[in-house]
């Protein structure tokens, strides 16, 4: 399948398989409404294969790269689900580096994020990212299918299987003790919590497009954060609640630093989609990885 840019849809219907991705309408009511998109002989079915994740455009690191070792790994949960599933990946280098918790969107654990994993191995740190939906079966190959089990998890727990991670990661023998959070959607708005359940024992955060804390929680962030948001026009959800959060922010003297991606839509980094940004990804990814290294290394 010829990749696909967000400029060759109408604004509408991104939105419209957004709001299908999160659970806001059904299969049936997406394809209602997109059948006026549906001209030229292109069936509203078309339509949405096109804009379903294609995980053969996502892998920029290989999973037998030399340069890093991975395994799936699973983490003692206790005050969660009992225990979490997630992806390892490391330097193949002996050493100790600093630690990156990796979180997924509402979907599950994906190629995508196993991808950013990977990423962080090549640039010298540990990663784990964690499969929130491990308490249903684990994310089951298929985007649609893991947004449905999603939505049948046990939210709180789920949080505390993530919290469990992070702890298991910054603890790992090959870990400096130093430890950061990414997280893209719903991942964006775990770090954010993680941010405020850790306090001094996150050292940095880099929440992508996500929900923001409450204000009443943002006197307890330590971390410095760098957050990252799309377009609030074409991000009309998420990028209408940033702002309130930034006041938040400086109100109580935190460190952070907030990008906005003009033209970007909702989803920007996850290359596996007609969202995805390249120009937008790869200088968020740039400023994360410079951010990163500021703050968990030394």
């Amino acid at each position: 399948m010829d990749r696909k840019k967000a400029s060759d849809f109408p604004q509408e219907l991104l939105d419209l398989f957004h709001e299908y991705q999160h659970g806001e309408i059904t299969r049936r009511a997406f394809f209602d409404r997109a059948a006026k998109f549906a001209v030229g002989g292109v069936t509203a079915a078309a339509l949405f294969e096109s804009l379903k994740p294609n995980y053969a455009w996502a892998q920029q690191v290989p999973k037998d790269d030399a340069r890093i070792k991975t395994e799936y790994a699973t983490v003692p949960a206790p005050q969660g689900n009992g225990s979490i599933k997630g992806y390892y990946a490391r330097p193949a280098a002996a050493g100790k580096y600093p630690a990156v918790l990796v979180i997924h969107e509402n979907r599950g654990l994906n190629p995508y994020v196993e991808d950013v994993a990977r990423r962080f191995a090549t640039n010298n740190f540990i990663a784990y990212a964690p499969d929130g939906l491990t308490s249903v079966g684990g994310y089951p190959g298929d985007d649609e299918q893991g947004a449905a089990k999603f939505r049948s998890v046990n939210g709180p727990k789920m949080f505390e299987d993530f919290v469990a991670s992070a702890e298991w990661l910054k603890a790992r023998q090959e870990s400096t003790g130093k430890l950061g959070a990414i997280g893209f959607c719903f991942g964006g708005g775990i770090v954010n919590q993680l941010a405020v359940r850790l306090g001094a024992g996150l050292n940095a955060g880099a929440p992508f497009y996500g929900a923001p804390a409450g204000d009443a929680d943002v006197p307890k962030i330590a971390a410095p954060l760098m957050l990252h948001y799309a377009d609030p026009t074409k991000d009309t959800g998420i990028g209408g609640r940033f702002p309130a959060y930034e006041a938040a922010l400086k109100a109580n003297g935190k460190k952070y630093q907030l990008f906005v991606y003009d033209g970007a839509n909702h989803g920007f980094h996850n290359d596996t989609t007609p969202r995805y940004d390249e120009a937008a990804a790869t200088l968020a990814w740039q400023r994360t990885l410079e951010f990163f290294n500021q703050n968990l290394r030394g």
